[in-house]
C-alpha cells in the first residue's frame, strides 16, 4: 500500500478540536457584517490552510513517520510552528470569531440583538466573551497587553522551539503521548504569538517599529541556523530513542543531519518572506509621508517679508 494511502491516524481530540474551531468560524462568516467579500474569503482561505495544514501534521501519514525519522518529524515541527499558525494569523480570525460566539438573542419589541453595535460603539456582549469587538471603520483595535511584548513572545518562541529540540524532551514526546500533545500545543501557541507580534493580523496591528520587527525575525533565523548547524554537522547520535529498524537505508547519524538540514533551509523561507515585506511596507509608508509633506508644503501660502511690488516714489 502507498505510505501517502496508509498509517492515518483517527485522533479523536485533534478531530474534534478542527471540528469545533472550522464550524464556529464558518457560522461567523456566514453571519452578516465584517469585510466585503473578496477580502473576507481571502481571509477565510488562509485560516483554513493553516487549521488543515495543522490537523493533516498531526492525523496523516506524516505524524507515523515522525515516530520513525527524524527528518519528517522536522518538517513537522515546521508546519506546526512556523507554517500553520503563520497562515492562521494572515487568516485573522478574530472577528469573526466573535460575531459566532456572541449572543443575539434581544427583546422581542426588535431592538438590537445583544452584543450588536449600532453606533459604532464596541459592543456590549463583548466583555462577557472575552472576545474583541469588531473596531469602527479605520480606527484599530488596541492590543490587549499579551499582544504588546514583541520581544518577549519571540524569546518565548524560540526557547520552545530550542526546549524542544534538545534530546531529553525531544525523545520524551517519542515515548510518551502526553508529551507529545503538550509539545504540539506549545508549538502551536507559540507560532500563533509569534506571527502575531511581527506581522499583525486584523484588527491588531504590531507595536513594534518595522525595523525591530524585521530584526526579531533575523534573530529567530540565527537561532534556528545554530539548531540546525549542530545536527547537520555532528557525528554522533542525539536522539538514540530513533535507532528502530526503519534505519536500513541511511543511519540514525545521517537522517539526523538531514533533519538538521530541513530545520536549518525550511525556517528561511517564511521568515524571509515576512521581513522583505514588512520592510517593503516600511519603505512604501516613509515614500508616502515624504509625498504628503511635499505636497503640504507647496501648498501652504507663505509669508515673505518682501513687498509684493516695489514702492516708487
Amino acid at each position: 500500500m502507498s505510505p501517502l494511502a496508509s498509517h492515518w491516524s483517527a485522533s479523536w481530540p485533534v478531530l474534534a478540536a478542527y471540528a469545533a474551531l472550522a464550524g464556529t468560524h464558518l457560522a461567523g462568516l456566514a453571519l452578516p457584517g465584517g469585510r466585503p467579500e473578496a477580502g473576507r474569503w481571502r481571509e477565510a482561505g488562509a485560516f483554513h490552510g493553516g487549521l488543515l495544514l495543522a490537523l493533516l501534521a498531526l492525523v496523516s501519514p506524516l505524524a507515523y513517520w515522525a515516530d520513525l525519522y527524524i527528518w519528517v518529524r522536522a518538517v513537522q515541527d515546521l508546519l506546526l510552528a512556523v507554517v500553520a499558525p503563520g497562515l492562521i494569523v494572515l487568516g485573522a480570525p478574530w472577528a469573526v470569531f466573535g460575531r459566532a460566539l456572541r449572543p443575539r438573542a434581544g427583546p422581542a419589541t426588535g431592538a438590537p440583538a445583544t452584543g450588536a453595535a449600532t453606533t459604532g460603539a464596541p459592543a456590549t456582549g463583548a466583555a462577557t466573551t472575552g472576545i474583541p469587538p469588531t473596531p469602527a471603520a479605520g480606527i484599530p483595535a488596541a492590543p490587549p497587553w499579551w499582544l504588546r511584548q514583541p520581544l518577549a513572545a519571540v524569546l518565548v518562541f524560540n526557547v520552545i522551539w530550542l526546549g524542544w529540540h534538545l534530546p531529553a524532551p525531544f525523545q520524551r514526546a517519542l515515548a510518551s503521548p502526553a508529551a507529545a500533545a503538550a509539545e504540539h500545543l506549545m508549538y502551536l501557541g507559540a507560532g500563533i504569538l509569534f506571527w502575531l507580534q511581527l506581522i499583525g493580523s486584523r484588527p491588531y496591528r504590531p507595536v513594534a517599529p518595522p525595523l525591530r520587527r524585521a530584526t526579531l525575525l533575523v534573530s529567530t533565523v540565527a537561532a534556528d541556523t545554530v539548531l540546525g548547524m549542530v545536527l547537520v554537522f555532528s557525528s554522533g547520535v542525539l536522539y538514540p530513542a530513533y535507532a528502530n529498524a526503519a534505519h536500513h537505508v541511511m543511519t540514525v547519524v545521517e537522517d539526523q543531519q538531514v533533519a538538521g538540514a530541513v530545520l536549518w533551509m525550511g525556517m528561511l523561507p517564511p521568515m524571509i518572506t515576512a521581513a522583505v515585506t514588512v520592510l517593503l511596507g516600511w519603505l512604501n509608508d516613509e515614500e508616502s509621508l515624504a509625498l504628503s509633506a511635499g505636497i503640504d508644503r507647496l501648498l501652504t501660502q507663505r509669508n515673505t517679508h518682501w513687498p509684493s511690488r516695489p514702492r516708487f516714489r
